[in-house]
């Protein structure tokens, strides 16, 4: 019964109306009074941050703040794919099919995650991650490769959220909410990263709309409260790291294994 009553609540609570509100609030210069709590309720390092806490005047400032140069060093590996985000592993592993097994009990398709996108053949049998944000966490989203935009695509959706409770309690998330999805093509073929919103995030933007190319670790995208983010690889053209397993964290730029020609594949 209280699984039932939670699970209402949430359907009610994430219509963009409520998101909306939230976001006023949290871009108001009165929010900024909260940022103390919101730091020692979640344990925030706010060493790492580029400015002085009194110097944010929203709490929406603070959320997607910066860091401090050399916080989040870059991993060097020519072909390493870096991770694009502080996050926890909620699931790893190759796409079957073009079926991602397994998140939180549940399966989703590529098909259904990229809406259906000409871009979904690429990644059918390829690998993913799926990055789970807190609110601790650093909330920009950085490119994990170096490359160039080949498209982008936001598709309006709901806002549940994707913590623990709904990617377990609620049928699909990753593929019901928000995304913005940015395809990447570098030198050994493509990865999606697809950046899933969530209950009381008002928007995912960009950094800079007009930016086109990134070096692996350039700043990319930003969430307004705490998300997900699905690192989609292109077929055959990646190995993880063999240390790495669902339930790890990992920061930005970390490196989350080596990415190949998929000629090379068989071979490695």
């Amino acid at each position: 019964m209280a699984k039932r009553i939670l699970r209402l609540m949430t359907e009610l609570s994430s219509r963009k109306s409520i998101s909306r509100i939230m976001g006023h609030f949290s871009h108001s210069r009165i929010s900024r009074y909260v940022i103390p709590m919101f730091i020692r309720n979640y344990q925030i390092p706010v060493s790492e941050a580029e400015k002085n806490i009194d110097e944010y005047h929203s709490l929406n400032a603070f959320f997607t703040r910066r860091l401090k140069p050399g916080m989040r060093p870059i991993d060097s590996q020519e072909h390493s794919l870096s991770s694009p985000v502080d996050a926890r592993i909620t699931a790893m592993g190759t796409i079957s099919s073009g079926t991602i097994l397994n998140v939180k009990g549940q399966n989703y398709t590529v098909e259904e995650i990229l809406h259906h996108s000409p871009h979904l053949e690429l990644y059918k049998h390829g690998y993913v991650f799926v990055l789970y944000l807190s609110p601790t966490d650093y909330h920009r989203i950085h490119s994990p490769v170096t490359g160039v935009k080949r498209e982008s695509e936001h598709i309006k959706g709901r806002v549940y959220p994707v913590n623990d409770f709904g990617m377990t309690h609620m049928p699909y998330v990753l593929c019901r909410n928000e995304r913005l999805i940015t395809y990447i093509q570098h030198s050994l073929g493509e990865v999606a990263v697809v950046k899933v919103g969530a209950m009381n995030v008002s928007s995912i933007q960009y950094t800079d709309e007009s930016v086109n190319k990134w070096n692996k670790g350039d700043d990319l995208a930003y969430f307004e409260f705490g998300s997900t983010v699905v690192l989609l690889i292109e077929n055959g053209t990646f190995t993880p790291r063999e240390d790495l397993k669902p339930g790890d964290s990992v920061r930005m730029g970390q490196s989350l294994g080596e990415l190949h020609s998929s000629k090379q594949k068989g071979n490695i």
